[in-house]
């Protein structure tokens, strides 16, 4: 008897999950390039699984050599591609800022201060051999859509 209270007492913990995990296996994928994007790249702008966007790395173009006009351009690449799927700059969570030359941290960050508001997504910075285009700066980031709670419930 007590192995069918064990097999029991396991589905009722088990279940909830298997349930769970099949939603997020199932979860619809939708793609995003905003209007004007180049429809012959070899990768998607942006994508939404559930209420997750990845958005794919930009650079700043024209490319000027000036690491805070590459970076204000990469940003708003970004938030072309946060505006074409729905999403707001208050809902990206993460940032990777990828730089030619690692000296260019304070003029980039300067730029990333003002577009991004408080609270600031989490953000990973790192100085890499090259980029395409000989680019100074290229950023790529994760968004989740933020849901507003009901009136009167906990955050």
């Amino acid at each position: 008897m007590r192995s069918r209270t064990w097999i029991g007492s396991s589905l009722i913990v088990l279940l909830p999950l298997l349930v769970v995990s099949a939603s997020l296996g199932a979860q619809e994928r939708r793609t995003f390039s905003p209007p004007g994007e180049p429809t012959n790249l070899p990768f998607t702008p942006g994508i939404q699984v559930g209420d997750m966007l990845f958005i794919a790395g930009h650079e700043g173009t024209p490319l000027t050599g000036d690491i805070e006009s590459e970076t204000r351009q990469a940003l708003a690449a970004i938030k072309k591609v946060l505006d074409a799927a729905g999403f707001k700059v208050t809902d990206v969570v993460q940032v990777t800022v990828y730089l030619k030359d690692i000296a260019d941290f304070p003029k980039m960050n300067g730029v990333y201060r003002e577009f991004f508001p408080d609270p600031k997504p989490t953000r990973t910075t790192v100085q890499v051999a090259g980029l395409f285009n000989d680019a100074r700066v290229e950023i790529t980031s994760v968004a989740v859509r933020s849901h507003t709670p009901a009136a009167g419930s906990a955050r």
